[in-house]
């Protein structure tokens, strides 16, 4: 997913790396820009790849949480699973026949392939526990990987399509129009073949929708997601209450994505729990957030770990 900066405050769930020159000052003023919480820290090395060391005692399940740009925390997955989160992202790149995970093409490492970082460690969670992600994962609500295809989207898909195959047993999967649930399901954002996918006869993903998508026919196995920026329907910031107008479009948008089955998450939203506290109550399914501890806090304390 892309980084967005608000132009009114940038105090938001997306952040985006200053240029290379500015880099020492941006992290002097890293404090003034989000706290020590934010999840901006830069590609880093996964340890624990096959997530064997996980905490002595399972977290709470945050089935509400999603972990932006999860990839760029120091743990990938790891450290959102450890937090009890039931939904991550990673922007992926098609580089010399490999899936490799970063945000822009010149921050791709090699080793940190969608494989390593996401798809390996979860079956090894699904083996551990059962067929679940995680301990208290309830049967009915599948862990979500939001795949971001950064590069050409026909062929990263067909990459990503055939990674996928080899963990078919965990995965929510679609056979001439019928879906199995599994303990993940994957969804494709950003560069989105939909004609390719519409057209699979096994498919062991769905597509990410955008507002336009509201009105869409197309069943929720296939698109069982609507993502969208919070600037572009919103400008609300968390100050005061929200002005009617945008709070009633907001509870328009969520009840008509639930009536077709579909969930609701925004990116770039404010990162306040002013803002996070009114998502819940407008219904929305998935709170987007780089600050992983913050998010946990909010939503235990808020007794809305649950879905």
């Amino acid at each position: 997913m892309r980084r967005v900066t608000s132009p009114r405050r940038p105090t938001i769930s997306s952040c985006r790396r200053p240029p290379r020159l500015a880099l020492a000052l941006a992290l002097a003023a890293a404090g003034a820009i989000g706290g020590s919480g934010l999840g901006c820290r830069g590609p880093a090395a996964a340890t624990d790849p096959a997530g064997e060391h996980e905490p002595a005692s399972s977290p709470p399940v945050l089935l509400r949480a999603h972990a932006h740009n999860d990839y760029e925390h120091p743990r990938p997955l790891l450290d959102a699973l450890d937090r009890g989160f039931m939904s991550v992202e990673a922007d992926v790149h098609l580089v010399g026949g490999e899936l490799l995970v970063a945000h822009d093409r010149d921050e791709v490492v090699p080793g940190r392939t969608l494989e390593r970082l996401y798809l390996d460690p979860l079956r090894a969670r699904w083996a551990r526990h059962g067929g679940r992600i995680l301990p208290g994962q309830p049967p009915d609500r599948p862990f979500l990987l939001l795949v971001d295809v950064k590069s050409a989207p026909r062929a990263t898909y067909e990459a990503v399509h055939a990674a996928l195959a080899a963990h078919e047993p965990m995965l929510t999967v679609v056979r001439d129009g019928a879906a199995r649930r599994g303990a993940v399901q994957v969804v494709i954002s950003g560069g989105r073949p939909i004609e390719l996918m519409r057209r699979q006869r096994v498919r062991y993903a769905g597509v990410d929708g955008r507002l336009p998508d509201l009105d869409s026919d197309e069943p929720p196995h296939f698109m069982p997601l609507i993502s969208a920026s919070w600037w572009d329907a919103f400008f609300w910031l968390g100050d005061g209450p929200m002005p009617p107008p945008q709070r009633e479009r907001l509870e328009a948008i969520v009840a008509k994505a639930h009536e077709r089955g579909r969930r609701v998450r925004f990116w770039a939203t404010p990162e306040r729990p002013e803002v996070w506290r009114l998502l819940l109550d407008a219904g929305v399914d998935l709170l987007n957030t780089d600050r992983l501890d913050a998010m946990r806090d909010f939503l235990l304390e808020t007794d809305e770990s649950g879905g």
